[in-house]
């Protein structure tokens, strides 16, 4: 099936820099959208802009940088009619031993970071009529993980938000959705191991220890299985598709 919806339209994307960020924009750009593409500025450091990509230095949890970063892409591309937030962050203490900074922190980038976002983006394209956006959340946002109470509960809220933000404007025609990605083979993942062979096989075996399940499809997730379940949510054949919340781990959740 070719997806179609993106010749010449606006996608902005958050958190560019990383894995899931970088597969989106290849793809959206591949499928001939215009993507303004944002992260911390070190991060945008490895990407090169070009005539359909310009970069944005973007801090998500600041308000009036989230808003000026709306009027530039739409000043450089039209206004944005797709849209990936991708940005987060990971915290893996345990909540026993977490500052409350810490977890202060990881609401400010995943919860406020995709609420001031998604709102952003979604006041606009109520105001044409149209328009879909993606939140990529976690499956740890709807199942319990060791050591992952804070991310867990930060995009289990960031998961609430996408379905009462689509409930809330879906007679504007807009779509909201949720991609749930299990282990992703992203720096973020791989950067908790020692030996990335053995921590990958770890992951895929899973941990009865920790109640934790393994990935019934025997391995990770690449960034581009991620990036191409929000681009099926971003396309028109998605356009009865809103307030979902699909998980894209392999089964490991083995939920329905």
């Amino acid at each position: 099936m070719q997806l179609t919806g993106f010749e010449g339209r606006c996608a902005f994307v958050t958190g560019a820099g990383g894995g899931i960020g970088q597969a989106a924009i290849a793809r959206l750009r591949g499928a001939g959208a215009r993507v303004f593409a944002t992260d911390l500025p070190g991060a945008l450091a490895g990407l090169s802009a070009a005539p359909d990509l310009l970069l944005h230095p973007l801090d998500v949890t600041d308000a009036a940088a989230v808003e000026a970063a709306l009027d530039a892409a739409e000043t450089a591309f039209g206004p944005p009619a797709l849209a990936v937030h991708a940005a987060g962050m990971l915290e893996t203490r345990p909540l026993l031993d977490l500052p409350p900074e810490a977890w202060d922190r990881v609401f400010a980038v995943n919860a406020r970071g995709s609420f001031l976002v998604a709102r952003g983006l979604a006041a606009r394209m109520a105001d044409r009529g149209e328009g879909a956006i993606v939140v990529i959340g976690s499956n740890s946002g709807g199942v319990p993980r060791m050591d992952m109470g804070a991310y867990g509960a930060s995009k289990a809220a960031a998961a609430m938000l996408v379905r009462s933000l689509g409930l809330e404007v879906a007679r504007q025609g807009v779509r909201v959705n949720l991609v749930a990605p299990g282990s992703t083979l992203t720096p973020m993942l791989s950067g908790m191991w020692d030996d990335p062979e053995a921590g990958a096989a770890r992951v895929v075996a899973g941990n009865p220890a920790q109640y934790r399940t393994g990935i019934p499809l025997g391995k990770l997730a690449s960034p581009d299985d991620i990036a191409a379940a929000a681009m099926f949510l971003l396309s028109r054949e998605a356009g009865h598709v809103t307030m979902a919340d699909l998980y894209v781990d392999g089964g490991a959740t083995l939920r329905a």
